[in-house]
């Protein structure tokens, strides 16, 4: 084969393992496009100087040494991917029945409660709760609705059974006070858990959180649409994220410019209403259209149908608009029932790029369980005995095709941790 022959197989191969790389990709291709561009105008450069000079091949062919470029074929890496799991549940929302079962001697231990399910939430490489009620501590005064605060000890029983990331910003984070926020986010940062949507001060408000896993970086953000009418203290808006076009457009913009993986936790909807409303879409359609990946939904306490929505500039963002409530002290059976929502995070780097990719969505149906506001435990729905839950079965199928209501069988259901 002559060398000309063979430079131009193998522009024409590496060309052909971009364009099939390229169909994967959904950003950030530029690079490519050059590196093909250069090789052709550096074949179109050889192809001259063998055309018209004999002596030149020779020459060239000598300095190569040996012809061994002749025989031996360009190295043309493969894709390198990377690939974590997500899984993220609904509201912890504290009532004192909850807190009060879960009292031991002068401590609190919640995670009888979680053992069921903990599984499901420590095989994910990353998790993430809602964090509804504050936990300002026993030393501000336990306290349930309307004004909730809550023990350390649940902080840190749910970052023992494998969340490593809350949101703040809902309409209870200033039920009890500055105070009760500032020891919230000193103790969540004493544990090691990243919380979002609440800050300390103007400097932190503007920090991005993030968490780095397996080489991608995710940025967490967290907004509400406000805080039950308790005014926030002039001059101090940090204190906790209210939703705000121009605000939100700015942090999806720096937490672009520090991370592969936007993640979004929105405090929005009607309580209890178990479609998205208008509101819901229009900012979630605002949000992808920002180019944020993941949106998180809560404050219906109720489950809500998941969704793809398509950016505008074909980006595809992953919504669950309501994951309903993870544990609660609630007496109707819908707002007992609620989810762990899983999906996987793949990024792909090739020829200096990199890009996203969200895969396997996944939903597990899960119910709390107590008796006369004692003995709370949280189930796989599935696995809910039925002399306590006595149409389980049922209660089963309809979560799961209501969940399913815009994505059908492109959401796995997941059966087994």
């Amino acid at each position: 084969m002559g060398l000309f022959t063979y430079l131009f197989l193998c522009i024409m191969e590496e060309k052909r393992r971009a364009k099939d790389v390229w169909t994967l990709q959904k950003q950030r291709k530029k690079g490519l496009i050059h590196r093909i561009v250069i090789g052709l105008v550096s074949a179109g450069a050889v192809f001259g100087i063998f055309y018209f000079s004999t002596s030149s091949q020779t020459k060239l062919l000598e300095a190569i040494g040996n012809y061994d470029f002749v025989f031996n074929p360009i190295q043309i890496s493969d894709p390198k991917t990377s690939v974590v799991s997500m899984a993220s549940v609904g509201d912890v929302l504290i009532h004192n029945s909850v807190y009060e079962d879960a009292q031991v001697g002068d401590t609190y231990d919640f995670k009888p409660m979680f053992r069921l399910i903990q599984p499901y939430i420590e095989q994910a490489d990353i998790a993430i709760a809602n964090s509804e009620t504050i936990i300002g501590g026993s030393e501000l005064g336990l306290s349930s609705y309307p004004t909730f605060n809550s023990p350390y000890e649940l902080g840190n029983d749910l970052k023992a059974i494998g969340f490593d990331v809350v949101s703040m910003a809902n309409n209870h984070t200033l039920d009890r006070g500055e105070k009760a926020i500032q020891n919230a986010i000193n103790h969540w940062n004493k544990i090691g858990v990243i919380q979002t949507g609440a800050s300390r001060n103007d400097k932190e408000r503007q920090e991005i959180r993030t968490l780095t896993k397996n080489g991608i970086t995710f940025s967490f953000l967290s907004y509400t649409y406000g805080t039950n009418g308790i005014p926030i203290p002039d001059g101090k808006n940090y204190l906790v994220n209210l939703i705000d076009k121009d605000q939100i457009k700015k942090d999806v913009k720096a937490a672009q410019a520090v991370s592969d993986v936007v993640v979004a936790s929105m405090h929005f909807g009607n309580e209890y209403e178990k479609m998205p409303n208008d509101s819901q879409k229009s900012m979630a359609q605002y949000l992808a259209n920002l180019g944020v990946d993941i949106i998180l939904g809560a404050h219906p306490h109720v489950l809500q149908p998941v969704d793809w929505i398509t950016g505008k500039n074909g980006n595809q963002t992953y919504v669950i608009y309501s994951a309903g409530n993870f544990i609660s002290a609630q007496d109707q059976i819908d707002r007992l029932i609620g989810g762990i929502f899983g999906i996987d995070i793949k990024k792909t780097e090739y020829m200096g790029e990199s890009w996203i990719e969200l895969e396997n969505p996944s939903f597990l149906p899960i119910y709390t369980s107590y008796d006369r506001f004692r003995n709370f435990k949280l189930y796989p729905l599935k696995d809910v005995p039925s002399t306590l839950l006595a149409n389980q079965e049922q209660l089963y199928k309809e979560s799961i095709a209501h969940v399913r209501k815009y994505m059908k069988d492109a959401l796995t259901i997941k059966i087994n941790p």
